[in-house]
C-alpha cells in the first residue's frame, strides 16, 4: 500500500495511525500541502480532489478522504465493530469530526501555524465553534471513555488527530480533563508520541 499525505496534518496522521496500530505493511510518500504539491499534476492524477491523504492500495485501487480511508482499513479489525448500529454510532462521530471539529480546530490550526496568524487574527466565528465543538467532547467523554463505544475506534483516531493538536490552533485542552485524559488513553493504546 502507498500512503500519499503530508505528516504536519492531522487527517494524514489519522491513516498513519491506523495502519500503524492495524501492523500493516505501507510506503510513505510526503505530499507538501503548504508548497502546493497537491495541485502538481502527477498528485492529481492521483488524486483528482487536490487533498491529502491519499491511497494507493495493494490492488491498484486509490482511495481517499481520511475517514474513509481509517474506515476501511480498520475493516473487520478491533477498530470497527461487526454490529451496524455499533458502526453507525461511530459513523456519526466520523461524519461530525469533518462538519463540526475540523473545519474549525484544524483551520484554526492551519492559519496560526502555517501562515502565521496570531489567535486575535483568526475568524471569530470559526473559535467561537471550535470552543463549541471542545465542549460536546468533554461533555461526552465525562460519560464514557471512549467516543465509540466500549473500546477505542476509528471514532476515538479520527478526532484525536486535530483535538491533540488544538493548542496549535489557539484552543485550551488543560481545562478540558475529559478530553486530556482521552487523548492520554489514546495515544496510550495506540502506541503514538504524546503532544503534552
Amino acid at each position: 500500500m502507498l500512503i500519499y499525505g503530508d505528516i504536519r496534518s492531522g487527517n494524514c496522521q489519522k491513516v498513519k495511525i491506523t495502519a500503524d496500530w492495524l501492523g500493516l505493511s505501507y510506503d510513505w510518500h510526503p505530499v507538501d500541502v503548504v508548497a502546493g504539491q497537491t495541485r502538481a499534476p502527477a498528485y492529481l492524477a492521483i488524486n483528482p480532489m487536490g487533498q491529502v491523504p491519499a491511497v494507493i492500495l495493494d490492488d491498484g485501487r486509490v482511495l481517499a478522504q481520511s475517514n474513509a480511508i481509517i474506515r476501511y482499513l480498520a475493516h473487520g479489525s478491533a477498530l470497527l465493530p461487526e454490529d451496524p448500529y455499533l458502526q453507525a454510532k461511530i459513523d456519526e462521530w466520523m461524519f461530525w469530526e469533518q462538519y463540526s471539529h475540523e473545519p474549525y480546530i484544524a483551520v484554526c490550526r492551519y492559519q496560526m501555524k502555517f501562515l502565521g496568524k496570531r489567535r486575535e487574527e483568526l475568524e471569530a466565528w470559526r473559535l467561537t465553534r471550535g470552543e463549541a465543538a471542545l465542549d460536546l467532547m468533554d461533555q461526552e467523554l465525562g460519560r464514557r471513555p471512549w467516543l465509540g463505544g466500549d473500546r477505542i475506534s476509528v471514532a476515538d483516531i479520527a478526532l484525536l488527530a486535530y483535538t491533540r493538536l488544538a493548542g496549535e490552533g489557539g484552543f485550551d485542552i488543560a481545562p478540558r480533563r475529559n478530553i486530556a485524559n482521552w487523548i492520554s488513553r489514546c495515544e496510550a493504546e495506540l502506541g503514538v508520541e504524546s503532544r503534552h
